[in-house]
């Protein structure tokens, strides 16, 4: 069997004008002015919003989301967290016993169109609002508002006073346009998972009392007037006499905004060979150190993912001491510093990834957040694995025995499931973060590490800004790899099916060695064999499933390999024969490398009482 290859500007030439026939998206400029009240925990706004409706559609409403809404008692988030069996410990209880000075709010005191008031209605967090003139296709609308806020005592993501003492991490923080796409209006309530935006630009002033330090999402357009050397390090904080400073940022070409600030923060920078500049916020304590360490590897993290997974666009990216552990957004993340140095490193790197899968593919990650939160993992471990030079065989190891766990446990639920009706949060973290890493790893099993790293450049640079989908990514693996990938998507994505296949016998055949193998479990896969023999040597074996249409191409274990003929799935079994005697092979081992991720690996392994003995690391 031959295996299908095409080249890579073929690829984009073809594909892309298949993919993008019909596309489109719609786009938002934000302007916002936010007067900040420090010390009473509020602020007011005003935005101003045009809408450019990209879409064949005639829009009548449009919807925003009010994210501080969720920080009430009785809000769905409280009731969620309250009612679900496995409660995040984060939030648990603790939005029930909000008072009034602590909850979040958004109190909509008007928005205009065109210099007409409009009708709106509010439910939770989702802000319905009624058009005084509809919007048509490839038309644009201006929509005025002016709102107050409260930001909530820290409990989730966003708010006041988090356990590390930083006083205002401003996510999810004014009201956000929900995005519309060919399926409709996303107006998912925020109940606590993930999130969904429109492109576009943002201009965001913010006057704050002038012993705050900002940084966020975006540029500093006036680093001067703000006192602050943003862009230079050893510029002193100079002298204010106005109690309110005004912060002005600017950020093009993403989906949301955040923030932080505290009087406390301390400011530096490092910088990539490219000349992109990295930021660093963070109070002024014992974690000094490690913030100053993390500087190199933040530096070659950045590198390492530019060169594997494509080029981060933007000119600078900050990391700010902030929220609950570590969140994601546009330019920045907010992560809690304390624990062990290697952690800061951990979450440095996963959340920066973010940056690609989320911040610049932006795929709904309320239906696929797999896409992004698996594919972050995945990264994350082989970046981790290139800044500590590990080489470990199978870098994602801890997250393939997590899936196990789950798979052999009667807790599945599919990937494909919503990311808010997940009965059990230990699901959705196993789906989202393992299962989802393992898919990545597996299909570069499938169709050979080469193809897959190649596959993830074609990704990213054919839909960057665009909110991809599941089929989206399957086309651009089926083109670079060649074969035909349905089966894998639809078995392991929409199915709680599992991989498992075994070494059924090994028999002698006079000068020959005749070898059964068995599929035990649903989902159908290619097989790589690996034989060791008794002088040293070894061998590769390789075994297309029938439906791939060819099978993979160059690996990073098995680059040398035999093929063997086809192995249609619906055979529960599949002999083949090699032209050795029995007594001179010391072992047998269906996939030594780990990535296929069968759920039982006892019986993978020919003599099945002793030990696997395959001991190698990857290149």
């Amino acid at each position: 069997m031959k295996r299908v290859t095409i080249t890579i500007s073929l690829f984009f030439t073809c594909f892309s004008l298949l993919s993008q026939r019909g596309y489109w998206q719609q786009h938002v400029d934000y302007k916002m002015e936010i007067n900040f009240f420090a010390e009473e925990n509020k602020f007011s706004g005003h935005q101003e919003l045009v809408y450019t409706n990209n879409s064949p559609d005639t829009l009548s409403k449009v919807f925003y989301h009010l994210y501080y809404n969720a920080f009430q008692p009785g809000s769905m988030m409280d009731v969620r967290s309250r009612t679900i069996e496995d409660p995040d410990s984060r939030v648990g209880d603790r939005i029930a016993g909000l008072n009034k000075d602590e909850i979040g709010y958004h109190n909509i005191k008007s928005i205009s169109q065109k210099n007409a008031d409009l009708k709106f209605n509010i439910e939770g967090t989702i802000l319905e609002v009624f058009l005084d003139k509809p919007l048509k296709p490839n038309d644009k609308t201006t929509l005025i508002m002016d709102f107050n806020s409260q930001v909530p005592v820290q409990i989730r993501r966003t708010g006041r006073h988090n356990v590390e003492g930083v006083d205002f991490s401003m996510t999810q923080w004014y009201p956000k346009l929900c995005e519309y796409d060919k399926d409709g209006w996303h107006t998912n309530p925020y109940i606590g998972r993930e999130f969904h935006g429109v492109w576009g630009n943002f201009d965001v002033k913010i006057s704050i009392d002038s012993s705050y330090v900002l940084g966020g999402t975006g540029f500093l357009q006036n680093s001067n007037e703000v006192g602050y050397g943003y862009q230079d390090t050893k510029k002193p904080l100079k002298e204010l006499t106005d109690k309110n400073i005004t912060w002005h940022f600017k950020a093009e070409k993403v989906h949301d905004f955040a923030w932080a600030a505290d009087p406390n923060f301390i400011h530096d920078t490092s910088q990539l060979n490219n000349g992109m500049v990295i930021h660093y916020l963070h109070l002024d304590d014992s974690l000094n150190e490690n913030w100053l360490n993390l500087k190199e590897y933040a530096v070659k993290s950045f590198e390492f993912v530019n060169k594997n997974f494509g080029e981060y666009p933007y000119k600078q990216y900050s990391i700010i001491q902030g929220g609950d552990g570590g969140m994601e957004y546009p330019m920045c993340t907010l992560i809690a510093a304390g624990g062990s140095f290697k952690g800061l490193v951990s979450v440095t790197v996963h959340e920066s990834i973010h940056s690609w899968f989320q911040g610049l593919l932006g795929t709904n990650e309320s239906k696929y957040e797999w896409m992004d939160e698996g594919f972050c993992t995945y990264a994350q471990y082989k970046t981790m694995d290139h800044l500590y030079n590990t080489n470990y065989m199978n870098p994602l190891s801890r997250q393939y025995a997590g899936y196990y766990r789950l798979a052999n446990s009667d807790l599945q639920e599919p990937l494909s499931t919503h990311a808010d009706f997940y009965k059990r949060n230990y699901v959705y973290g196993t789906n989202a973060y393992n299962k989802g890493a393992v898919f990545l790893s597996q299909l570069g099993y499938i169709i050979g590490d080469s193809a897959l790293m190649v596959g993830m450049k074609n990704y990213y640079y054919l839909w960057r800004y665009k909110h991809p989908t599941p089929q989206d990514f399957k086309r651009v693996m089926e083109k670079v790899s060649g074969l035909e990938l349905d089966w894998y998507f639809e078995q392991f994505i929409s199915t709680i099916n599992v991989v498992d296949y075994a070494i059924r016998s090994v028999n002698k055949m006079g000068d020959q060695t005749e070898i059964t193998l068995a599929r035990v479990k649903d989902i159908p896969m290619p097989i790589d064999v690996f034989i060791r023999f008794k002088d040293g040597t070894s061998k590769w074996y390789n075994i297309p499933l029938r439906i791939m249409r060819g099978e993979k191409g160059k690996d990073l274990y098995s680059s040398e390999k035999t093929i063997l003929p086809d192995w249609p799935w619906v055979y529960p079994e599949y002999t083949f024969s090699i032209d050795v005697k029995l007594n001179k092979i010391e072992e047998i081992v269906i996939d030594p490398s780990g990535r296929l991720a069968d759920v039982n690996q006892d019986d993978n392994v020919y003599p099945s009482k002793r030990k696997r003995k395959v001991q190698f690391k990857g290149n």
